[in-house]
């Protein structure tokens, strides 16, 4: 079964594809039967050059397009060529039909276009405003600071003598405690000597 594929040519991370009809059981980048057109995807927009009459005609002797290959055709209109020969319509539909893909597709283009302006202009004028926000943040933001820095040493002087008066609190029953376990660990030392000496 003969396949319409891509094989990939190029050095390494710069891909470039050869559109080949070729064997099924061939490897991807080994034998072929004939080259049919060429890929390049890293090309903005990306390029697709096709000989038509060789894509007819091994689409007509029943080779399959791989989905990549199927929808670089769709891409380039050669799909749509091929559906309406497939079923029988004339030259003049099948032009008539291509002629009205090629107008929606110019369409498509200038909408894009006209959007990538769009966003590349709200992106610059964002730019801007962030540029400017950035000069009148500084000048906003020192007065609160002030502020903030004379609060927090009015609580700290407040809050002093209430911290002297917990932490003496709390060291009192710290002491006592302490004496607690001291007495504790005594008795404890006292009464090991004696289990020993009722066990033997």
């Amino acid at each position: 079964m003969v396949k319409l594929r891509l094989r990939r040519m190029g050095r390494k991370k710069r891909p470039f594809y050869r559109i080949v009809a070729a064997d099924s059981r061939a490897p991807r980048d080994g034998r072929f039967i004939e080259l049919i057109g060429t890929y390049e995807p890293l090309e903005k927009p990306f390029k697709v050059e096709l000989k038509e009459e060789r894509v007819f005609y091994w689409l007509q002797n029943g080779a399959q397009p791989t989905d990549t290959v199927k929808s670089l055709f769709k891409r380039k209109g050669l799909w749509l060529k091929w559906d309406l020969m497939k079923n029988g319509a004339d030259e003049a539909k099948i032009q008539e039909e291509v002629a009205k893909w090629e107008a929606l597709q110019a369409q498509r283009a200038e909408r894009l276009a006209a959007k990538e302006a769009e966003d590349a202009k709200a992106k610059k004028e964002a730019k801007e405003k962030g540029a400017e926000g950035e000069a009148e943040v500084p000048e906003t933001e020192t007065q609160p600071e002030k502020e903030k820095t004379q609060a927090k040493t009015t609580e700290a002087e407040e809050s002093k003598p209430a911290e002297e008066k917990t932490q003496t609190e709390a060291t009192e029953p710290v002491e006592e405690t302490s004496e607690v376990a001291e007495t504790e660990t005594a008795e404890n030392a006292e009464k090991e000597p004696k289990e020993e000496e009722k066990q033997s």
